[in-house]
């Protein structure tokens, strides 16, 4: 097992001796089995949400992004190691070119009976032209980013965005058979006063509600620490108003969930800086260019793209998967400590995958 951190450079060294056959079930060291693959498709987005990029980003150049046909590829390498679902992520997934072909090929797997979900995480801007064919896809559930109700504060945070198509896309999602689940950033002096109505009005509709601390990933403009609001300071006011219940809900994800009696649904918390989350981790994520991070919060990587592009079989790309979840670290290093700290990470969330 690893006992410091290791290079990017070093995490690319030609794998062990005795790694596992390209059947073999992902499993890393900490007995954590991996069936879940958060897969970026762009790192480009319509929305400039000013926590997760700069106002001013340069993209990445289209040669150095994923083909849908490699990250078909590259997903059925996983779902054969064992991986039952699979998140379409970005930047925003929907403003890809062609990305519904790349939904079509995937559902493949869903017929077959490989996966049994397919999803993906939207700023539903684009929702109410892509529902439909969402659903015929056979995504049947979805996640969108959605931070406030209110069009001006909305389109200060976004720099730019539209409410009310973000709302169309929704009802339109809804009406096409999508479930939803809002994510909420908890950001102080920003929509801390507005999050009780925004979890009545998702509840109102039938839609459960996860907060997310803000995660200190990438430079943004501005101190994160202006607007880190901990999420356990969130609960002890709702619990002013509502009577919350804990639920006893394992996804191996990062969230808590609790339900409230007033409104009937369920609220996520979910704490990267005031609580770790890491005990029962069952993921992992690949950006657009194919680098295959072990963990949200750790800079290690091991990159991808070169087995999909310089090997027709599947052979090294398996090694290389493997060798990654042999690395998967225990923990992550997520904190905010003090004013203007850099970010735990480089890299941007829009480069990750949300």
């Amino acid at each position: 097992m690893l006992d410091r951190p290791h290079t990017p450079e070093e995490l690319n060294a030609e794998p062990d001796a005795q790694a596992a056959g390209p059947t073999a079930p992902l499993t890393d060291p900490f007995g954590r089995s991996i069936s879940y693959l958060r897969i970026s498709v762009t790192d480009r987005c319509d929305f400039r949400c000013f926590y997760c990029m700069s106002e001013h980003m340069t993209f990445l150049p289209k040669t150095e992004v994923l083909t849908l046909e490699e990250l078909d590829r590259l997903c059925t390498a996983f779902v054969r190691k064992g991986v039952r679902k699979i998140r379409i992520t970005g930047g925003e997934p929907l403003v890809r070119r062609d990305i519904m072909s790349l939904f079509a090929k995937l559902s493949r797997h869903l017929d077959s009976g490989t996966l049994n979900e397919l999803t993906l995480t939207t700023n539903a801007s684009q929702l109410a032209h892509y529902s439909k064919d969402l659903y015929a896809h056979g995504v049947r559930r979805i996640n969108v980013s959605l931070d406030t109700l209110d069009p001006q504060k909305f389109k200060t945070l976004t720099r730019g965005g539209k409410l009310e198509r973000v709302l169309q896309g929704i009802e339109a999602a809804r009406t096409a058979g999508l479930r939803i689940k809002i994510n909420t950033v908890a950001l102080k002096k920003l929509n801390e006063h507005e999050i009780p109505h925004i979890i009545e009005w998702a509840h109102g509709l039938g839609m459960d509600l996860t907060l997310i601390e803000t995660m200190p990933l990438g430079e943004v403009d501005g101190d994160r620490m202006d607007h880190y609001l901990p999420l356990p300071l969130v609960r002890q006011r709702l619990e002013e108003s509502w009577t919350l219940s804990d639920l006893e809900i394992s996804t191996g994800g990062p969230a808590r969930y609790v339900k409230i009696a007033e409104t009937g649904g369920k609220v996520g918390f979910i704490t990267p800086l005031s609580h770790t989350f890491c005990a029962s981790c069952n993921r992992v994520r690949v950006t657009c260019t194919g680098r295959i991070y072990m963990c949200l919060g750790q800079e290690a990587y091991v990159d991808l793209k070169e087995p999909l592009r310089y090997d027709a079989s599947d052979d090294a790309l398996n090694r290389a998967i493997e060798r990654a979840i042999g690395r998967k670290p225990e923990a992550h290093d997520f904190a905010i400590e003090r004013p203007n700290a850099g970010p735990a990470v480089s890299r941007h969330m829009s480069v990750t995958g949300g």
